[in-house]
C-alpha cells in the first residue's frame, strides 16, 4: 500500500495546484486592454483640395484602414508602395496624428484634419458616411443621390459597390472619393 499512497501523493498535488489557478489568476493584474473597436474597414480613398489664391492644389490617394466610431477609433493610411503615411486616434477630449515627421495631440477630429488635410475633413462623420448612412450626431437632408451634411454632398447611389464620393463646394471646393476592398452586405428587404 505504501506504494500506492506515494503514487497517490503527486497525484493529489496535481490536483490541488489546478484548483488553485483560478484564485492565482483572480489575483493578477490582466495585461492592459484597448476597447474594442471593432471589425477594421479597409480601401482607398482619394482626397483633392482646389488651389485658392495663397495655395495650389493639394491631393491625396492612399489605402486606409478605418474603424471605430466618431467617438472612439483609428485611422491609418498606406502609401502605395506599403508605407505607412499616417496613423490617426481618437477618443473623447484628444485625437491624436503619427506621421514620419512626428507625434501631434489635438482637442478634435475636425483640428487633426485641418492640420494634416489643410482642410477641415468631418473624419468623425467618415465611419457613418462608409456604412452609407447620414452620421447621426447632425442634421442632414435626403436627395436623390444620397443626403447633404455639415456642407458635404455625400452621393451614396454607388455604395452596394463600395463606391462613396463627397463632396464640399464652399470654397475651397474639397473632393472626397472612396473605394471599400469589400461592398456592404446587401441585406434582403425584411
Amino acid at each position: 500500500m505504501s506504494g500506492a499512497r506515494r503514487a497517490a501523493a503527486p497525484a493529489a498535488r496535481t490536483l490541488t495546484a489546478l484548483l488553485a489557478l483560478p484564485l492565482l489568476w483572480s489575483c493578477a493584474t490582466p495585461p492592459a486592454v484597448e476597447p474594442a473597436l471593432g471589425a477594421w474597414t479597409a480601401g482607398r480613398l482619394s482626397l483633392r483640395v482646389e488651389a485658392t489664391p495663397s495655395r495650389p492644389v493639394q491631393s491625396l490617394t492612399a489605402a486606409f484602414e478605418l474603424r471605430g466610431s466618431d467617438r472612439r477609433g483609428e485611422l491609418r493610411l498606406v502609401g502605395p508602395l506599403g508605407a505607412q503615411l499616417a496613423q490617426a486616434r481618437w477618443q473623447p477630449g484628444t485625437a491624436e496624428l503619427a506621421t514620419a515627421d512626428g507625434r501631434w495631440e489635438f482637442t478634435d477630429l475636425d483640428t487633426l484634419a485641418e492640420q494634416a488635410l489643410g482642410e477641415r475633413v468631418p473624419l468623425a462623420a467618415l465611419p457613418d458616411w462608409l456604412a452609407g448612412r447620414p452620421w447621426p450626431a447632425v442634421a442632414h437632408a435626403a436627395n436623390a443621390a444620397g443626403f447633404e451634411q455639415l456642407g458635404w454632398q455625400v452621393d451614396t447611389s454607388r455604395h452596394a459597390e463600395g463606391r462613396l464620393a463627397a463632396t464640399r463646394a464652399a470654397p475651397p471646393a474639397v473632393t472626397l472619393r472612396v473605394q471599400l476592398d469589400r461592398p456592404p452586405s446587401v441585406r434582403p428587404p425584411a
